[in-house]
């Protein structure tokens, strides 16, 4: 499994900030590093596509007290691709 580091903290703000569901990633750089963490957990105890949606979607109306204007699933399936796509236990690191 993805080890937690600078470059997966990093590799996940990325994804984070390219979704930006608030329109702030250009003004403010760690805006969503609150999910950073969560996200990692989840994904280290094999959420799939669905939760990972869920996650999100939470955060937006209950932590940014918004409701998604740019949905989740899109964002999740693009987490776990990075995730899959680099999990060393597959053997295949896409870097």
């Amino acid at each position: 499994m993805r080890p937690w580091n600078t470059s997966a903290q990093k590799d996940l703000r990325r994804l984070l900030n390219e979704w930006d569901p608030i329109g702030v990633a250009d003004a403010v750089q760690d805006e969503y590093d609150c999910m950073i963490g969560p996200l990692f957990r989840r994904l280290h105890g094999g959420a799939d596509r669905a939760e990972i949606g869920e996650y999100l979607r939470h955060e937006l109306e209950a932590h940014f007290g918004l409701p998604s204007s740019r949905p989740p699933e899109a964002v999740a399936t693009r987490v776990i691709a990075w995730w899959t796509a680099a999990d060393p236990a597959d053997g295949a690191d896409s870097r």
